[in-house]
Order: C-alpha cells, then sequence, then structure tokens
C-alpha cells in the first residue's frame, strides 16, 4: 500500500476539528487513505442501498448507533446529514469525530458551508502525485527556482509510459491496461456522478462535451466556441465546464493580474487533471501514439500543472499558480504567485534545452518592474543545471 503525503495533514486536522471533510475524484484513494488513516474508526459507506436508505430514513437513528468516531464515505449521497451531524458537533466537542468524504467537490462544499461552517477542516485528495507513485519525498514547490534537488531524481522510465498510464491509484495497484480501465472509469462517471448526482440529461451530448474539451487541453477556454461545436447553449457550455471542474476533471487556470503596460487575456486556459484520462479521450491508444500526437506538448502541460496542484494540496494549501499572457501573444506558462515575489515557469515538452525555450522568461524580466532573479524550466529531459538565470528541471523532478 503506498503512502500518501497527504496523511500527515489528514492527522493533523483531525486533532483541530470535529470533523474533517476529505473530497477528490472517483478512485483517487480516498477511502483507502482514510481506513489506513482512523484503523479504529467505525465505517460506513453511504453508497449501499441499505446504509443509505437507512441514513436518509431514520438519519438521528443512523448516526445514533456509533459510539464515538465514525468515517462516512461518498456522503454527498445523503446531504440531510449534515445538519444532524451538527447537532452533534455542538453537543459533543470531540476532534476528530466524524471523516466524512465524497467525490462531488461542489455538493459537499455547498453543504459543509451550510451547516458546518467554522467546525470542519476540508483536505482535496488528487490520483497518485509522481513522489507518491515511486515513493520517494516530494519536492517542496518553495524550492522551485531557487534550488537545485539535493540528489538526481531522474527516473529509468520513459516519459510517455507515465503520461499514458495516468497516475489513479487502481491501474498502478492492479497493472491494469489504461484504456480499458479509463474507459470503464469515465463511463461510471456519466452514468453515476453525472446523470444520477449532477442531473444532466443529454449523456451522449454531455460526452462529446468532454471530448471537444480534451481537443483544447491546453487553450484558453472559449466556452461560445465550445457551445456552437457541440450545438448546446453558452449558458450549457458554462454549467458543464463548472461540473467538471467541480468533479476534478478539468483544471482551469487562471491569468494573473500584474499591472503591466499591456492588456492581459482575461480567460482561463482549460487542463485535464490526469493525462492518462485526457489520452484516452484523445483516443490515444498507446504510449507510441502518445509520443508523435499533435496535441503531446498540452498534454506534457497537464501533467506538471497537475504535479504542481498535487504539491499544493497534499500541503493542506490553496493552489497559487497562475499563467500570464499579453494581448500580442507573449506568455509565461506558469506564474507562482509567493506574495512577495512571483516566480516564473516555462513548461517544454523538448528533450534537449534551446536558447528558445528561454523567450518568454526573457520577455518578462524585460516588462516587469520587478528585479526577476528567480525563474524556473521544466522540460521533457533528464538534466537538471541553470542556463540563462534559470533553474532547468527535468520532467521527473517531482
Amino acid at each position: 500500500m503506498l503512502k500518501r503525503t497527504l496523511q500527515k495533514k489528514l492527522i493533523e486536522a483531525a486533532k483541530q476539528y470535529p470533523v474533517v471533510t476529505l473530497t477528490g475524484p472517483r478512485q483517487s484513494g480516498k477511502t483507502t487513505l482514510v481506513k489506513m488513516t482512523f484503523p479504529n474508526y467505525d465505517y460506513r459507506s453511504l453508497e449501499e442501498p441499505d446504509h443509505r436508505a437507512f441514513a436518509l430514513e431514520d438519519p438521528r437513528g443512523f448516526l445514533s448507533q456509533f459510539s464515538e468516531k465514525v468515517i462516512l464515505d461518498e456522503i454527498q449521497r445523503t446531504p440531510d446529514l449534515f445538519s444532524y451531524i451538527q447537532t452533534i458537533v455542538d453537543t459533543k466537542d470531540i476532534s476528530g469525530q466524524f471523516i466524512l468524504t465524497g467525490s462531488q467537490n461542489f455538493l459537499l462544499l455547498q453543504k459543509v458551508s451550510q451547516s458546518l461552517a467554522g467546525r470542519c477542516a476540508i483536505l482535496h485528495l488528487l490520483p497518485f502525485s509522481l513522489s507518491e507513485l515511486r515513493q520517494r519525498r516530494p519536492l517542496s514547490i518553495y524550492s522551485i527556482g531557487r534550488q537545485l534537488p539535493d540528489k538526481n531524481r531522474s527516473l529509468n522510465e520513459e516519459l510517455s509510459s507515465v503520461l499514458f498510464q495516468g497516475f489513479f491509484s487502481r491501474i498502478h495497484d492492479k497493472s491494469l491496461n489504461p484504456n480499458d480501465w479509463l474507459g470503464n472509469y469515465f463511463q461510471a462517471y456519466i452514468e453515476r456522478d453525472v446523470r444520477d448526482v449532477l442531473n444532466v440529461g443529454d449523456l451522449e451530448t454531455f460526452s462529446r462535451f468532454v471530448r471537444l474539451c480534451a481537443g483544447r487541453n491546453g487553450q484558453l477556454l472559449n466556452l461560445s466556441s465550445l457551445a456552437n461545436d457541440c450545438g448546446i447553449t453558452h449558458t450549457t457550455s458554462k454549467r458543464w465546464i463548472s461540473i467538471l471542474e467541480t468533479s476534478f476533471i478539468v483544471i482551469l487556470l487562471r491569468p494573473h493580474f500584474k499591472n503591466f503596460s499591456k492588456r492581459l487575456i482575461k480567460s482561463p486556459k482549460l487542463y485535464f487533471l490526469d493525462t492518462g484520462l485526457l489520452s484516452y479521450l484523445l483516443r490515444i491508444r498507446s504510449q507510441e501514439d502518445l509520443r508523435f500526437h499533435s496535441l503531446y506538448g498540452g498534454i506534457f502541460e497537464s501533467y506538471v500543472i497537475s504535479e504542481f496542484l498535487k504539491s499544493y494540496m497534499n500541503s493542506g494549501k490553496e493552489p497559487s499558480i497562475y499563467f500570464w499572457r499579453d494581448s500580442t501573444g507573449n506568455e509565461i506558462d506558469i506564474i507562482i504567485d509567493e506574495g512577495d515575489s512571483l516566480i516564473p515557469l516555462e513548461i517544454k515538452a523538448g528533450q534537449t534545452v534551446t536558447s528558445y525555450f528561454f523567450k518568454g522568461i526573457r520577455f518578462w524580466r524585460k516588462l516587469s518592474t520587478d528585479n526577476v532573479q528567480s525563474a524556473a524550466l521544466v522540460y521533457g529531459g533528464d538534466e537538471t543545471y541553470i542556463r540563462s538565470e534559470t533553474y532547468v528541471y527535468p520532467w521527473s523532478i517531482f
């Protein structure tokens, strides 16, 4: 059983709050993590019809069967329980009394804000990070652009294989064929979450919408274009993007608003969280096909951005990464906002570093009124060094 980086933060939260809520996409390992972290807790899965019926019909009776502490899995299936849990934790001030998990971030956070505000810690578990898969110490995001790693973090495997497999736990635990498993995963997501929980009626059109989004991975989000190509309204397109984001299928990377003289592009960029699922949606059937695919660069960008996202969330912190682009097309792939400083980072899938890779960073340095010292580049090769006053990291740095 692979150790999860978030476990430390989960234990800390359970010592400080009466309720801890763990969200994340299906099959990210939430149930395994909470059972491993709290082995002495009672456990109920509200996916099971009999437990769910009990909780819906007699919530007080359902909760009274637990002597002290309990894990309630997939609690978004029984939304009325939140109000009863609030009454219990207000009566009994016990740290870590309830550990709640769920796969629908929007539904969970809506109920938490209504009933458990101030009583609940909220953490997010995403699929494996690269460091978790390789069981090594994760790279500190605060070292990016400031120092080289203490030791070699290169891996004896092909990047295309890592991207094609993706990072969902079951694929790696059971050595499953990624395309077969991800096909079933996507179908289950459509059938169970989108239809039953989120009330989307036209599943065939929604499925086509998701594949259209995959074809626009790494691009500025254009809801009108998506709507026209899919044959839906702009309002529906906006709602469906929100569903994909709150289901942890896609990431919307927001633009950074720095008061430079150039007019900034305000639309977010669309990325898929898991490169394996993205490859499946793009109908890529092997790692060889992926290596020569026209969207390979965007898939690599998704990998880097999702690794940053996992680093923040596994530390229990809000992500603080953005992109920057002006009206003439000058762009930085990632801006790491550390409050008192901004670190520009470029992402290049190529295995050989060329001077062109530093074009965006050079432009940023000329435009910025700050004295930009820290800068970074993540590329598809294997070496680590400093070039053009920029820290160059291999894809395996994470």
